[in-house]
């Protein structure tokens, strides 16, 4: 079965981005291998995000903040998938990426962001990560070998 690589993108690569890697690459389907990035990644992943990906099963090796400019150099692995989490990302002018992957924009706010109990912080994370979970399953669902950016947009008023 082939494998399609997603890059989740947001500003700065420590919480939303890190959850929709974590989701793709631990997927039931074993149809995805995620991937993520920030414009301007943060130093450290944030601490919740880390949690949630390890329960997850992601690899810890792979919980680090980065630029997304090593997805555009030579030698990066091909995406067939590009998805904005963040508002700030979105609007952003993106690298040219090999390939002409499909592209897309799943907003979600910023659960880092959140003010209260250490479960209310929790919350805002679960919240994110199943928002990302649903629309990823969608995605697993569809034929993806016909794809476009068109459909992978229509994921995001579905889910």
């Amino acid at each position: 079965m082939k494998q399609y690589n997603i890059l989740f993108l947001c500003t700065h690569n420590s919480a939303r981005s890190i959850l929709g890697e974590a989701l793709a690459s631990t997927h039931p389907s074993g149809k995805f291998v995620g991937f993520s990035a920030g414009s301007t990644p943060g130093t450290s992943v944030n601490p919740i995000a880390r949690e949630l990906a390890l329960e997850m099963g992601l690899d810890p090796a792979k919980l680090k903040s980065k630029s997304w400019d090593v997805f555009g150099e030579a030698g990066a692995p091909k995406m067939d998938f590009i998805i904005t989490v963040c508002d700030n990302a979105a609007g952003e002018v993106c690298p040219i990426w090999p390939g002409n992957p499909a592209t897309a924009h799943w907003g979600f706010p910023d659960p880092s962001q959140v003010e209260g109990t250490d479960l209310e912080k929790k919350a805002a994370f679960v919240n994110v990560m199943n928002g990302l979970k649903k629309r990823i399953d969608i995605l697993a669902a569809m034929p993806l070998d016909k794809l476009d950016s068109m459909s992978l947009k229509e994921i995001h008023t579905k889910a």
